[in-house]
């Protein structure tokens, strides 16, 4: 029951080559950092992964994208990561765009094994007619100016809708993952865990599409000692816990700082 690994090497030691990953966060809040550079030292390639984004440039996710290592990503946003944005335009790789909810409840379902399910979002666009392009094929000359119109090399399928109660729906299926990443705040040596505010995010649901669940802790605690109505994610869907160093714990980016001015004074 003791579910604890010693190192972040020793959690993802048999995530190998051509792996599928559902990694937990959004922008930088409840990323597993720590397991993500663990991925990364290990060298392995080929990653499919599944998340809300793919991380910024040079944190998160933006590691392994940075190095090569992710061949295809599912998820709903590019934002400002840049290099995320010139490999998929650029061929490099495959993105499966999906609308937010959706993306959650698909790693929902896949994690109470539900297959698919019908819902109303996308129904009349792309997302349900199928069209969007999951990979552009490489431009023949990137300098030219004919590379912007960049032919679409793998495109999206149409999906099935049926009509219920008089409304369309389309099906999508549920999603299961080699492997997941998540970070939470508190973990115990069962796997159950406790998340903190926005960090919540994607990660229980990462954590139930995983077939070996791998969770970074801020804090671990003994069995018992979490309330069991707090526990965000039972320990049945978590296989390995890594505990957190305070510097490692510490360590949370900040997306887009923003600061003002300070208020001045004024005179009467």
């Amino acid at each position: 029951m003791d579910k604890v690994s010693a190192t972040a090497a020793d959690a993802v030691a048999d995530i190998a080559d051509n792996a599928s990953l559902a990694v937990g966060g959004f922008g930088l809040s409840g990323v597993p950092n720590v397991l993500i550079e663990a991925v990364h030292a290990r060298g392995v390639g080929g990653l499919s992964v599944v998340s809300n984004n793919c991380g910024v440039d040079g944190g998160g996710l933006g590691v392994l994208l940075a190095s090569g290592r992710i061949a295809r990503v599912t998820g709903s946003y590019i934002g400002d990561n840049r290099e995320f944005a010139r490999q998929y335009l650029g061929g490099e790789l495959e993105v499966e765009l999906v609308p937010q909810g959706t993306l959650a409840e698909r790693l929902r379902a896949g994690g109470c094994g539900i297959p698919a399910f019908y819902t109303p979002a996308g129904v009349g666009t792309q997302v349900a007619d199928g069209g969007l392009p999951w990979r552009y094929a490489p431009p023949a000359d990137p300098g030219t100016p004919e590379a912007a119109a960049r032919a679409v090399a793998v495109p999206s399928p149409a999906k099935e809708v049926r009509s219920f109660d008089g409304r369309d729906y389309v099906l999508e299926r549920g999603i299961r993952t080699d492997f997941a990443l998540v970070r939470a705040a508190r973990g115990d040596r069962h796997g159950n865990l406790v998340f903190r505010r926005a960090a919540r995010n994607f990660n229980p649901l990462a954590a139930m599409a995983g077939r070996i669940t791998i969770a970074e802790v801020e804090e671990l605690v003994e069995p018992g000692v979490l309330d069991p109505d707090a526990v965000h994610v039972p320990g049945v869907f978590v296989q390995r816990v890594l505990e957190l160093t305070p510097e490692q714990a510490a360590a949370k980016g900040i997306e887009r700082r923003t600061t003002s001015a300070p208020a001045t004074q004024g005179t009467v």
